[in-house]
């Protein structure tokens, strides 16, 4: 089996459009949740998002490439170049390899909306545009990434809720431990447009702690009232290990265990018992005890369900430990597909700068999180093995491990 490491991190999320900016929020604990006025005028029962400026790409691709992008492939061209370039694997690198694809995406509201108000209007398909059947499809992101980088490995999309982006990670790192990839770029893209999210409102899903936006997602805390959407993309570069030392790349960190269940239940509702099969696997792969992780980047949404389950879940594996616990949710709000990736990136750049950033807005537990050491400031501590978790509507649970390579 080789060994599987990660060579490279990029990030375009309500943080901050790239890592340093990101490293700044996270160590202030700062909110990137606002109050979007456009969908209170929709009919959203709460207009809370997270919300990130879509990035300028004339200079940087043709009009051809950018026709064929919807918004989450935009934020997954930015963060993806921030991943290579940080990888030092330019683009004759991928042109010379059987580099992988594998990104996390769920759904392309946006262009299927605009696409059928086009067609309802007009009585003719022909007037959408040659570009928009590319952008409506769920795997645009990976349509997009293979055709601008022309990669030439595995190359596919996952569809799987709110662990998709985590699935990615996890589906390359068994395709490069198994050797066959050398290198996999994965990650996870989400869209923040407000055709995406009105059937989630519709389930009283959301926060509606309006007056008060950057309060507003609460994890783990007892008067937490829903989670708020949000978006953007992560990409984190999978290499074996002979691969980036043959290349002499410099290696932050190594995946040691990827953990996955279904919880066989309610398409919705979260269980106790998926998500702790998720995390002992992990531990099981990775070879390691839970007194091992040094820090849990957990899934917590701000849901009342969501965020007691998970609670139940870590303890009956870690609560003998003691091991320090914060959901980034707090400040990104949900970032639904790219979640898994995202929070892969997030805790890489805490365990790169010795911090653990902190789970704001958590000010009374409940019962089941008052039994967890979650943290409720920054706090700079060095850790060297994190845990992330990512849970999906019907029921698909990821849990990661990862060791910063040192």
């Amino acid at each position: 089996m080789n060994r599987v490491v990660i060579t490279g991190i990029g990030i375009y999320s309500c943080l901050g459009k790239n890592l340093e900016a990101v490293k700044d929020s996270l160590f202030q604990g700062r909110s990137g949740i606002v109050l979007d006025p456009e969908r209170k005028a929709f009919g959203y029962r709460s207009g809370l998002t997270g919300m990130v400026d879509r990035p300028e790409l004339k200079g940087l691709l043709d009009r051809r490439a950018r026709l064929m992008m919807p918004e989450q492939a935009e934020y997954a061209y930015m963060s993806t170049r921030e991943a290579l370039a940080m990888a030092k694997m330019d683009q004759d690198y991928l042109d010379s390899r059987e580099v992988g694809l594998l990104f996390g995406n769920d759904s392309s509201a946006k262009p299927v909306v605009e696409a059928t108000d086009i067609i309802r209007e007009k009585k003719d398909t022909m007037l959408v545009g040659s570009g928009s059947v590319f952008q409506t499809m769920n795997s645009t992101v990976n349509m997009n990434l293979a055709t601008i980088f022309r990669i030439k490995g595995v190359n596919f999309s996952v569809s799987a809720a709110c662990a998709s982006g985590s699935h990615a990670i996890g589906l390359g790192y068994m395709f490069i431990r198994s050797g066959m990839q050398d290198a996999v770029i994965c990650g996870g893209a989400q869209e923040i447009n407000l055709y995406a999210m009105g059937n989630f409102d519709a389930i009283a899903a959301f926060s509606v702690r309006e007056s008060d936006p950057a309060r507003a997602s609460r994890p783990f805390d007892r008067d937490r009232d829903g989670l708020v959407p949000s978006g953007g993309a992560a990409t984190v570069i999978l290499e074996s290990l002979e691969s980036a030392q043959r290349r002499g790349a410099t290696i932050l960190g190594e995946v040691l265990g990827y953990g996955f269940s279904s919880n066989g239940a309610h398409i919705s509702n979260p269980s106790v018992e998926g998500p702790t099969r998720s995390l002992e696997m992990a531990l099981r792969d990775a070879n390691l005890q839970p007194k091992d992780i040094g820090y849990i980047n957990a899934h917590a949404t701000s849901t009342p369900a969501g965020d007691a389950s998970e609670a139940k879940a870590i303890y009956s594996v870690f609560g003998e430990c003691n091991t320090p616990v914060s959901s980034t949710k707090g400040m990104t709000g949900h970032e639904c597909w790219m979640a898994g990736a995202s929070e892969i990136v997030y805790s890489m750049i805490m365990m790169q700068n010795g911090f653990m950033a902190p789970n704001i807005n958590f000010e009374n537990p409940d019962d089941d999180s008052a039994k967890l050491n979650i943290v409720t400031n920054t706090l700079n501590k060095n850790f060297n093995i994190f845990l992330s978790n990512s849970f999906g509507f019907g029921g698909t649970n990821s849990s990661l491990i990862v060791r910063k390579w040192e």
